[in-house]
């Protein structure tokens, strides 16, 4: 009876090793032919935004690159969320992708603990793709020239509109800092996009928006909306008048708004590394890299796990910013 216990026993262990060899196996023969599939690149915002454009430039380059079909579909809504979450729950074969961003992977979490995932533990961190500064556009019928002056008829009026992307993004958490630091009364008015806002900037409808540069970069330089202050380090060679946050005295507004490629936790490093290589070297050419300057968009190479890290600073910085507005909501 013992020795039948052994054989079975035995026998149990030999089919788990070749089960899992054959598994090893499988893993291995899909990561050397990935892509030998349509690869999904979710774009967690509205077309036309800074991630959705992005999202385009690499999946092209992936395409030429790569050998494989790189597909963007659009998924918007609750600031990046709602993509983020679908994303995370596909499985980690590099067959589905996602633009993910400060607002959707930094900032939303902290806000909602309930978010559906966890950004470090959900998520395979594959490349930065580019970050542009947070600029506070105003409508030119405001009549105002300046963050003081924005400010004192904010305070004037007891209060004014102002509006992002959608709850939960970068130009919120910058909008809402703003407003507390300067004592200024603004009520926030999400948007499912930075072309919207601006464009109800544009119309009056709302007195400013926190937006990404690249999005308001067009309207700015056409009139249709003024720029009173970007959240750069140092002013842009781009728009040289625009005054940054730190010189005008609030230094924690020195910031970019980042979007990255990243996808489900546990994808094979092979793909990781042959992703984030490409992603690079996209977002560096010369002809794109001559493309997101001239919109202010920053590019930083970094590698899978500088990248990781990366993300991991960005949570610890803006987290408990995030939390500690988040109760005054």
């Amino acid at each position: 009876m013992r020795g039948d216990i052994v054989t079975v026993r035995s026998t149990a262990g030999v089919l788990a090793i070749a089960a899992a060899l054959a598994w090893t196996g499988g893993a291995r023969a899909q990561t050397e032919s990935w892509p030998a599939k349509p690869v999904r690149i979710v774009s967690a915002m509205t077309p036309g935004g800074l991630s959705d454009v992005l999202a385009r430039i690499v999946a092209q380059h992936l395409e030429g690159k790569l050998n494989g079909k790189f597909v963007v579909e659009n998924r918007p809504g609750g600031g990046g969320v709602i993509g983020a979450v679908y994303v995370a729950e596909q499985p980690p074969d590099g067959l589905a992708l996602c633009i993910s961003g400060t607002g959707s992977h930094v900032i939303a979490p902290a806000l909602n603990p309930n978010v559906g995932f966890d950004t470090m533990k959900s998520f395979t961190h594959i490349a930065f793709l580019g970050g542009s500064p947070t600029m506070l556009v105003v409508s030119p019928a405001l009549g105002v020239a300046t963050v003081a002056e924005f400010a004192a008829l904010a305070r004037a009026r007891g209060g004014l509109p102002f509006g992002s992307s959608g709850t939960g993004t970068h130009g919120h958490l910058i909008g809402e800092l703003f407003a507390s630091t300067a004592a200024v009364p603004l009520t926030h008015i999400p948007y499912r996009g930075a072309n919207v806002a601006v464009t109800d900037v544009m119309a009056g409808h709302i007195a400013a928006a926190f937006v990404t540069t690249s999005s308001a970069s067009q309207q700015v330089r056409a009139g249709n909306v003024k720029a009173i202050a970007v959240t750069s380090s140092e002013r842009l060679a781009q728009f040289p008048d625009v005054p940054t946050f730190r010189e005008l005295g609030y230094p924690d507004l020195v910031a970019l708004t980042w979007f990255a490629l990243c996808g489900p936790a546990g994808m094979p490093k092979e793909i990781v590394a042959k992703l984030n290589a490409a992603a690079i070297e996209a977002m560096t050419s010369p002809a794109v890299a001559r493309q997101l300057e001239s919109e202010a968009i920053e590019v930083l190479r970094l590698s899978p796990d500088e990248f990781t890290a990366f993300v991991q600073a960005e949570i610890d910085r803006w987290g408990p910013i995030a939390r500690r507005i988040g109760k005054t909501q």
